[in-house]
């Protein structure tokens, strides 16, 4: 079968290889559907942080159709079509224990400590997989892990009667604004400096695009406090202009990956009660945002950036990482067996 797998910092190669064999107890074997390229995992590609193991086959944001059970399973069925959740797990230390799974003191991720979801064919423990509705355009059903990203960074935010700025109009910002958008109390702004991507996010989501300068946020909010925001860049340089828009008391949900360090006076968050609230992975929202897919179904397609084949992994990579997208979300459609006629 074919693979897209990472060998080492900068170095994917699409290739042949072995199909998986029958799973083991505990574990499914999956067709792939179809595939979302996560930030994660160009920042893995640039910078090599999360080699775990190599080569590995790539992709955490997947759906799939089971077709082969190993030993034990009984919580999906040959036939189901499931959506993997991204972590893995230990389960047994204290955060585990607690239910904190995304703070798991050994956590790793599919894609990185298991092979994950750039191939034909996947084999993943069944207890990462949920089901769902048969009837479900498998591009939005591989939406469903960055959905429960992005759910779990808006309710870490506090409820505020305000507007919410979300910086970073990629796949996680641009989904927390669609949330925002049927949730929040207030005006939800955008500021993105891809411009083209920023628009699409404010028409789809019904956003107000801002510059991030405050005189143009107190123009779109009519002057009234900004406490609440998303940062979903990444950018040192964003976070700093992020922190001279926001107001007294505000909160920032910071769920972008970061590249550097930041260089702050601390003074200035215990002056000004300006809480910076980190958002890894999701906790339990992965549920929710399964349930979410349906509803949501017609914007999420409407932010899709372009529909690729595993050959075109490499070169989508090169592409991303130098900004080049009008969406937010690019999907890798895997062939899809022939019915007999």
């Amino acid at each position: 079968m074919k693979a897209a797998r990472l060998y080492g910092q900068g170095d994917l190669r699409v290739e042949d290889i072995a199909e998986p064999g029958f799973p083991d107890a505990g574990w499914v074997k999956l067709r792939v559907d179809a595939a979302g390229i996560c930030g994660s995992d160009l920042h893995n590609f640039r910078t090599g942080q999360w080699i775990s193991r190599s080569p590995s086959t790539a992709g955490h944001e997947l759906t799939g159709t089971v077709t082969a059970l190993g030993e034990g399973v009984d919580t999906v069925a040959i036939g189901d079509r499931v959506v993997a959740d991204s972590r893995f797990w230990c389960g047994e230390c204290a955060q585990c224990r607690a239910g904190r799974r995304h703070l798991c003191a050994s956590l790793g991720f599919v894609g990185e400590v298991c092979d994950g979801g750039f191939a034909e064919q996947a084999v993943l423990p069944a207890r990462l997989l949920h089901v769902v509705d048969a009837a479900l355009d498998d591009r939005v059903a591989a939406m469903a892990e960055p959905l429960a990203v992005a759910l779990h960074a808006v309710r870490r935010l506090p409820k505020t009667p305000g507007s919410v700025l979300v910086v970073g109009c990629g796949p996680i910002g641009g989904l927390a604004a669609l949330l925002l958008s049927r949730s929040a109390a207030g005006k939800v702004l955008v500021a993105d400096r891809n411009q083209a991507r920023c628009a699409r996010v404010a028409r789809v989501t019904g956003a107000t695009s801002v510059e991030l300068d405050r005189d143009a946020i107190a123009a779109a909010t009519a002057n009234a406090p900004l406490l609440a925001a998303v940062e979903a860049t990444g950018s040192i340089a964003a976070f700093n202009q992020l922190l001279g828009v926001i107001d007294s008391g505000s909160a920032v949900a910071m769920v972008g990956i970061f590249h550097g360090r930041l260089d702050i006076d601390p003074n200035l968050l215990v002056e000004r009660e300006i809480a910076l609230l980190g958002c890894h992975a999701f906790a339990d929202e992965l549920p929710d945002a399964v349930r979410m897919l349906g509803e949501l179904s017609g914007p999420l397609l409407a932010l899709i950036d372009r529909e690729i084949g595993l050959d075109d992994i490499p070169a989508t990579y090169e592409r991303l990482l130098t900004g080049q997208s009008e969406g937010l979300k690019t999907i890798i459609r895997m062939p899809q067996p022939v019915e007999p006629a």
